[in-house]
């Protein structure tokens, strides 16, 4: 099964999170388990915060990028469509907000989990789980908004 994040149009694959035209971004990968969506993600050992757990700005990351993606695959899903039809549907970050319930061992990989909890409109509402060998080191919620098809488009381009 292909991410979520191959579907990008190449002129809004550049994030530093998920971006798989960014060489020195996450390049997060995101794929349907269910109901729920998955990244797993393997920190370097420069995403230290202190030694042995990881930098909390590397978990807010995945988890907004997690979430735009959940956001972007659940409104193609509830319109019928394949991730690589026309028009293409991209979120970005209204509202990010994480609670670190515990520090993140920096270890083999972190699992990122995510669920839609509303879509209303042109806004999707994500509530995502971070755990280390199952267990729950941080939770977000991501008020995710679609971007107008001009948005990512070089003005005079």
């Amino acid at each position: 099964m292909s991410a979520f994040q191959d579907h990008y149009p190449e002129n809004v694959a550049h994030c530093y999170g998920c971006g798989r035209l960014n060489p020195h971004g996450h390049q997060i990968k995101t794929v349907w388990e269910g109901d729920e969506t998955v990244t797993r993600y393997k920190p370097e050992p420069f995403h230290t915060a202190i030694p042995g757990f990881v930098y909390g700005g590397l978990i807010a990351s995945l988890v907004d990028c997690h979430s735009t993606g959940t956001a972007a695959a659940a409104m193609y899903r509830a319109e019928g469509r394949d991730m690589d039809s026309l028009p293409a549907l991209r979120f970005v970050t209204g509202s990010l907000h994480v609670d670190y319930l515990k520090p993140t061992p920096l270890t083999d990989e972190i699992e990122v989990r995510g669920r839609v909890k509303e879509i209303k409109g042109r806004k999707v509402v994500v509530e995502t789980s971070v755990l280390v060998d199952g267990v729950i080191t941080a939770r977000g919620e991501v008020v995710a908004l679609q971007m107008p098809e001009t948005f990512g488009v070089t003005p005079g381009a």
